[in-house]
């Protein structure tokens, strides 16, 4: 029977309520107002405390010479009058690479952003916390539709200490991936929250599409997508799967509708970095970031061995998320028994059964089995690796840790607090030690940035490589134009095994000439060479092909261009004096993104500012 304090369904430790929950309402008003401040306070010393140790121990994650070059080339580019750049001029020794159009712009532009405020021996330091403060704040907000501020502060705290962030941080440097701890949560809490509320009937049906949660939806899914690629992937997949389990809970067909509205226009906001880097996907060996043995599923799942000796190292890191993995999932699912044991999962159970489902669903994922359901869903092979999906498990098992442990006594609070806080500050100092990457020489932050304002650029990224090319073969120090008789002549020697490297002295040059600047026009997208040619050969650039470069010498277009192994330029040049001109275009692919953008973020504008001009009716 429907009583005031909400229905207990027998034996489910689950309490119905019509909207939000008891325990989200529980804090006396003093209380909460009091936690309206400190709990910033808390999350954001939890932030610095996991940062903390990177700067008294600094590590080189995977990914770290990527992003931080990044970062330097996008300031490089702003500072040019480039607004969102398409082409990095650094990767492969200053020959460049399209990867501000693959890759997304969020993360990069936030450490450029960064890089400019604070010294780049900062700028790793401040985006960490940045994001772990985020991971924090949004995994908060999430809990608190269930359990009391405190507890939900602590599922903040759980979160950014979570193995996964940590690993995410100190092993990989993945800043991107990192954003995900912030999007997902988010995401969660908007399509949960469908599942809580009431639609009334005399609520027009455009209203009860576009008057919740689509909008919001809409921004997080760009958001995740303009964040990282793989995440775009895992937030679509979840949002798919939370929407239907809220559907089937709340036996209404509104959730799924705007999930689906959502994600629409979520899709249609980021057109202009999805459509070309779908489009041109055919213009890279975009391939490799997923053939290759160590990116592949069949070789990443739990406490995968290899006999492949290639693969030894890929094994050790396996190895290690697997651990983190099975913890996560585990620890998630005992506070999950524990709540129910002990009915503290009071609420919604829209709300609570799909975020109970995730940990099991992730493990599934894990295990060799699941091949065919990563071969079937589209995309789902472009995250390479099955344990990412741990970063969809930080929320709900925080949530369920803190839950389970926090207590309606004072000292047991108090008790749980210490604890935490000891449990923290053990995973920080844990994390830097067992996750730390060496940097070399080269790999440091002053080397780094020393070699791109130098203007030696760094290597490359292998699936931003032309069809074919090998960055591997790109030389060092190379000049700006080189005059040669043969467009396959080698450029750079020395050691084999080592990154080939241009002098003067090696003769492969006919004739070398700089760039010449383009007047009017920034450097990086417009190249100019005046070359003398004393008999007819090739014009071999520091540039690496692309089909958005058009060339011309003389004034008259060179479509036709002989391909290099190491996938530099080569242009066919006369006898004589020269003018050699190198522009960047904007293709039709780049130009129908920005178009389909504008006109969603256009309605998108509209519809918000309609929707807030009309109030709701009032519910009763």
């Amino acid at each position: 029977m429907k009583q005031e304090t909400g229905i207990r369904e027998q034996g489910s430790g689950i309490t119905e309520q019509g909207s939000g929950s008891a325990a989200a309402t529980r804090d006396n008003p003093s209380l909460a107002s009091k936690w309206r401040f400190i709990s910033p306070v808390i999350l954001l010393v939890g932030a610095a405390v996991a940062t903390v140790p990177l700067k008294l121990y600094f590590s080189c994650g995977h990914d770290f010479d990527f992003h931080l070059v990044s970062w330097l080339d996008a300031l490089r580019s702003w500072r040019q009058g480039i607004v969102y750049p398409h082409w990095a001029i650094s990767p492969n020794y200053d020959a460049g690479e399209p990867r501000f159009l693959f890759y997304p712009p969020l993360t990069w532009m936030l450490g450029a952003v960064l890089g400019s405020v604070f010294t780049w021996q900062y700028a790793p330091l401040a985006i960490t916390f940045v994001l772990l403060s985020a991971t924090g704040f949004a995994t908060r907000a999430l809990a608190r539709q269930a359990i009391s501020n405190g507890a939900a502060t602590l599922a903040g705290c759980f979160a950014l200490f979570s193995p996964y962030a940590l690993f995410t941080v100190y092993e990989r440097s993945a800043y991107a991936e990192l954003a995900g701890g912030f999007w997902i949560p988010i995401l969660l809490l908007l399509i949960l929250k469908e599942g809580q509320g009431s639609n009334p009937e005399r609520v027009s049906l455009y209203r009860r599409i576009f008057g919740g949660s689509a909008l919001p939806i809409a921004l997080v899914v760009a958001g995740a997508w303009l964040s990282n690629a793989p995440v775009g992937v895992m937030a679509g997949y979840l949002l798919a799967a939370v929407s239907l389990a809220v559907a089937l809970l709340s036996r209404s067909w509104l959730p799924l509708l705007r999930a689906a509205t959502g994600t629409a226009l979520g899709l249609g906001l980021s057109a202009f970095y999805l459509i070309p880097a779908a489009w041109e996907q055919s213009w890279v060996a975009i391939r490799q970031a997923t053939d290759d043995p160590g990116e592949m599923i069949e070789n990443s799942f739990l406490f995968g061995r290899h006999h492949d000796p290639l693969l030894e190292q890929h094994d050790l890191e396996l190895w290690k998320v697997s651990s983190i993995a099975v913890a996560m999932v585990a620890v998630a699912l005992i506070a999950l028994f524990i709540c129910w044991r002990g009915r503290r999962l009071s609420g919604s159970r829209s709300f609570w059964i799909p975020l109970a489902l995730i940990p099991p669903a992730v493990l599934l994922l894990q295990l060799p089995w699941a091949l065919p359901v990563w071969n079937l869903l589209p995309k789902l092979r472009f995250l390479q690796f099955p344990w990412r999906w741990l970063l969809v498990v930080e929320a709900p098992m925080a949530l369920f840790a803190a839950n389970a442990l926090w207590s309606a006594v004072r000292w047991v609070r108090t008790m749980v607090v210490i604890a935490s806080c000891l449990v923290f500050l053990g995973s920080a100092a844990f994390a830097a030690l067992a996750f730390h990457q060496n940097c070399a020489a080269e790999d440091s932050v002053p080397a780094v940035v020393g070699a791109v304002r130098a203007g030696k650029g760094y290597d490359g990224t292998d699936e931003y490589a032309p069809p074919g090319a090998d960055d591997s073969l790109v030389a060092m120090d190379l000049p700006a134009a080189c005059l040669v008789s043969n467009p396959a002549t080698t450029l750079g020697g020395g050691d084999p095994d080592l990154t080939p490297d241009w002098s003067p002295d090696q003769g492969s040059c006919l004739a070398t000439f700089p760039f010449d600047p383009a007047p009017g026009l920034d450097n990086l997208r417009h190249k100019r060479v005046q070359a003398i040619a004393s008999q007819p050969g090739f014009l071999i650039l520091r540039l690496r092909e692309y089909p958005a470069w058009t060339v011309r010498v003389n004034g008259e277009p060179v479509a036709a261009r002989p391909l290099r192994d190491d996938g530099l330029m080569a242009i066919p040049l006369p006898a004589g004096s020269d003018a050699v001109a190198v522009d960047w275009t904007t293709t039709p692919d780049v130009r129908l993104g920005r178009s389909i953008s504008s006109v969603v973020l256009l309605f998108v504008t509209a519809l918000g500012i309609e929707l807030r001009r009309r109030p709701q009716p009032k519910l009763k």
